[in-house]
């Protein structure tokens, strides 16, 4: 690839040591070399920070952003997307991981087809690296879709930098990717599907991510704050978006 553009890599952190050597690992790996990371530590607890300082220290381009006190992963993730330089930006957070030519391929995809947003397939595994399952994507994400089932893995997400102003991630304490996914859908944004697996999205015990109860009420939040929806056709929005998570919808294959 003759040009080369600047990807801006947003990871936030709170409390995953166990993990972050691999998710930094497997960005070291990757074929694509010119990315920056914008790495926000975001713990109250700085005993991590010396050990992230030495892993840091691998990378030619990243800046290190110390959060005074916790903010969560949408604010985080928020300074972060104020303090990227790149053409492009992706994310990951601090327990997943990337394939050898994720950025490659990705970017790749973006650049041939014109695209400001592309999300991918990928594998979920557990905290001792065991697949799961794979979720494969089959189609492109838009608003009507969206809101029976958010089918785009966080971490597999690449934007353009045309799109960086309305990047901004919501309060909420789970389903802040959802909600953005939802909000760039209805400003007409193309959220456009590469079928390739790329990534690896851990599930953990004890992640905010997979604690249902929270996710049940930040997804009723969702609806009835950010979606504008009234109370009784967020209630069933949050019915159905449980249904599908638990059957596998039909937006993702297996």
């Amino acid at each position: 690839m003759i040009d080369e553009p600047l990807i801006s890599i947003i990871i936030t952190y709170y409390n995953k040591k166990l993990f972050i050597d691999q998710t930094l690992q497997s960005i070291l790996n990757q074929s694509y070399k010119n990315y920056e990371i914008i790495f926000v530590f975001d713990d109250n607890n700085k005993a991590d920070l010396k050990y992230i300082r030495k892993k840091l220290s691998k990378f030619k381009k990243k800046k290190l952003i110390l959060n005074k006190k916790n903010l969560g992963a949408a604010k985080s993730r928020n300074i972060g997307i104020k303090n990227s330089r790149g053409d492009y930006i992706a994310f990951i957070d601090s327990d997943d991981k990337w394939k050898k030519n994720k950025l490659y391929n990705q970017l790749k995809f973006m650049k041939n087809n014109s695209l400001v947003f592309s999300f991918t397939s990928y594998s979920l595994i557990d905290e001792k690296d065991k697949f799961i399952k794979e979720r494969n994507v089959c189609m492109d994400a838009d608003y009507e879709s969206l809101m029976k089932s958010n089918y785009i893995g966080l971490n597999t997400v690449m934007v353009s930098r045309e799109i960086k102003s309305f990047l901004n991630f919501p309060k909420l304490r789970t389903q802040e990717d959802f909600a953005l996914w939802l909000r760039l859908a209805r400003k007409k944004i193309k959220l456009s599907h590469l079928k390739t697996n790329l990534s690896y999205w851990r599930k953990t015990k004890n992640s905010l991510s997979s604690n249902a109860i929270h996710k049940i009420i930040d997804a009723f939040k969702l609806y009835y704050k950010y979606e504008k929806k009234n109370f009784l056709f967020s209630i069933y929005s949050v019915i159905v978006l449980s249904y599908n998570k638990i059957h596998n919808n039909y937006f993702l294959k297996n």
